[in-house]
């Protein structure tokens, strides 16, 4: 059975060569002021033919004027989805792709997550969105701050990720996007084995981000692996603020301050911990 003649039986010719110039046109989700450039339609006319298509399950609507084409060899057509990471380069520009979403993409990782984390520069008010279905959790993060990215390709379309350096980097300033610390402290012992590892980037990222909480963290997991090389840790002490600073903001903030990076140990690692 042919499975594409299945799935556009019953549209007219005209209307399938109009399907076919939007499935070589267009690249990821669209708008109809986009689908109107391609067809050459006016905005009215296009927005009730993408609304006929939605329905016949040629075309998917991920939200409220944003559609994409589904590939004309699915078997099931109404239940199909567009790849979430190809969603948020269209809705979260500019973005990256980073967090745990980054971790797994790098291997630094064997958990996976239900939910990908965006890094947005686009003023957003909620946290965690939903579309088509899937979870989204987007951090809000200044323009200028936004670098150490590197393009993958998912399908056509180019899609921004933090680079493995960048990606521990953004978990120590926030840990929340890391799972916690405990998740943290495995995602950088894989990271010091990794073959992307790079001590001056690291170093210099923590420098540019601006949060010098980054190096206490840095520092003090650094120890707790015994691992490192005593140059990095002394870079970190350096590098550190003066200010108490909690290990895992997200955690209640009780446990005992360990004076040497200034951090209030309010989670256990199951790592041998530095002596204070």
């Amino acid at each position: 059975m042919d499975i594409t003649n299945t799935f556009i039986r019953g549209i007219s010719e005209k209307n399938r060569a109009l399907l076919t110039t939007l499935h070589r046109g267009i690249t990821g989700p669209f708008t109809p002021h986009e689908a109107a450039n391609i067809l050459g339609f006016d905005i009215r006319r296009t927005r009730r033919f993408l609304a006929y298509l939605a329905a016949a399950g040629w075309l998917t609507r991920i939200r409220r004027g944003l559609y994409t084409t589904v590939p004309l060899d699915v078997v099931e057509p109404l239940a199909w989805r567009e790849d979430p990471w190809i969603v948020a380069a269209k809705v979260f520009s500019p973005f990256y792709i980073g967090g745990w979403s980054a971790c797994e993409h790098w291997s630094l990782t064997d958990q996976i997550f239900k939910e990908t984390v965006v890094i947005s520069s686009k003023p957003l008010r909620q946290r965690h969105i939903e579309i088509q279905g899937a979870p989204f959790y987007v951090k809000v993060m200044d323009s200028d701050k936004i670098f150490g990215t590197e393009i993958v390709w998912r399908g056509r379309t180019r899609v921004p990720v933090s680079d493995p350096t960048r990606t521990i980097v953004d978990i120590l300033d926030d840990p929340k996007i890391g799972a916690g610390i405990r998740h943290i402290a495995d995602i950088l012992r894989a990271y010091l084995s990794h073959e992307r590892r790079d001590d001056s980037l690291l170093l210099e990222y923590a420098h540019k981000l601006g949060n010098r909480t980054v190096f206490k963290r840095l520092g003090y997991l650094l120890e707790s692996t015994k691992i490192a090389d005593k140059k990095l840790i002394e870079a970190c002490r350096k590098g550190m603020s003066s200010g108490v600073s909690s290990l895992d903001p997200s955690a209640p903030r009780k446990g005992h301050f360990m004076r040497r990076w200034n951090l209030c140990v309010n989670v256990t690692l199951d790592t041998s911990e530095a002596a204070s």
